[in-house]
């Protein structure tokens, strides 16, 4: 027999909507290989309504509501509570996924929302970057003291098992450092201007496939990388940093000029990201550089992201995700939800 377990989606964007689709695909696999089955039992948005029913909304009448540009209001049992802490205690839900966009600065509505569901006894599993470089140490106390748990598997290098690889298979393990390509939008338009696009033109295209915002500066400013860095650094090096902390320099001042005579002389630019312990502190960095050709940042390409981790036990640990897409992201959720559930 399945076990019914209630989901309360925040945000129904890409990602919401690629994990409904993804356990709707996998739905028997889950049933006999795991024991579980999904019910999405409230649905917040933010310009699409919201949606609560604890026996179950229709997923599938969701997905085409929004896509219609339509609002979920109707596939509500009763008047979902505007306050958004009453509607996440009235979902009735096991799980928050919390997919709402990021905020740099801050980490807000996003901590709130988590905070909110793991003091009602709610596991909250998220892709969002920004409590987890705000307040990783605090939520992760929350939950400890409400019995539930706080994983973001997605957050870093969306599907990629980077904090399950060290929770889960690396015990007495410490990172020492480590420098990577975590930008996956700058990534691809530093490639783009390399191929004799201007920069204006590189930005259309990436925001014309959904890696970037209408607002691109979090990406070209190297905020995003910076809150990535932070979240890293937070979990992973038992330092508490936020994305202010992060040396911090973006791509908008690199010229086609400089990229193009960089592949010249055998080298490309890449945006960097860098965090290295010394004399007891980190010191973190996002800087654009030129790497040579025989470094392994040189070869990730487009949308790929890259990271190679040094220990005290091992030198080089690398791990390399190519092409990530919403598909992605959406797995690392399901994982963490399913790891949640063999613990508990």
């Amino acid at each position: 027999m399945s076990n019914n377990v209630k989901i309360c989606l925040m945000g129904f964007g890409n990602v919401s909507q690629a994990f409904v689709r993804l356990v709707e695909q996998k739905s028997t696999e889950l049933a006999n290989q795991y024991g579980v089955n999904f019910t999405f039992t409230a649905i917040a948005t933010g310009g699409h309504g919201r949606a609560i029913n604890p026996e179950g909304i229709d997923a599938q009448k969701a997905l085409d509501l929004y896509q219609k540009d339509q609002s979920l209001d109707s596939l509500s049992a009763s008047n979902a509570p505007r306050d958004i802490e009453e509607f996440i205690f009235r979902s009735g839900a096991d799980f928050l996924l919390e997919n709402s966009p990021v905020n740099y600065q801050t980490g807000e509505p996003a901590l709130t929302h988590i905070r909110s569901a793991l003091k009602n006894g709610i596991h909250a599993v998220s892709a969002n970057k920004g409590p987890v470089a705000h307040a990783y140490g605090e939520l992760t106390a929350l939950a400890k003291e409400h019995h539930v748990h706080f994983l973001f598997e997605s957050a870093v290098m969306d599907g990629a098992p980077i904090f399950s690889v060290f929770r889960e298979a690396l015990p007495a393990m410490h990172v020492e450092g480590f420098e990577g390509i975590l930008n996956s939008c700058t990534n691809l338009l530093i490639e783009h201007m390399e191929n004799g696009e201007t920069f204006e033109d590189a930005v259309a295209y990436a925001q014309s496939i959904g890696i970037t915002e209408t607002d691109p500066s979090g990406d070209i400013d190297g905020w995003d990388a910076a809150i990535k860095v932070a979240a890293l650094a937070n979990v992973l090096m038992d330092t508490p940093m936020k994305p202010q902390d992060v040396q911090r320099e973006g791509i908008r001042d690199l010229s086609q000029t400089e990229i193009q005579q960089a592949q010249r002389d055998g080298q490309r630019w890449k945006l960097v990201c860098r965090a290295e312990k010394k004399n007891g502190m980190v010191i973190a960095s996002v800087t654009p550089e030129m790497v040579p050709s025989k470094s392994p940042l040189y070869s990730v390409n487009g949308t790929s992201s890259f990271i190679v981790f040094r220990t005290d036990v091992l030198p080089g640990l690398g791990i390399l995700e190519s092409h990530p897409g919403p598909d992605t992201t959406a797995y690392g959720l399901l994982a963490d939800i399913l790891n949640i559930l063999k613990i508990c």
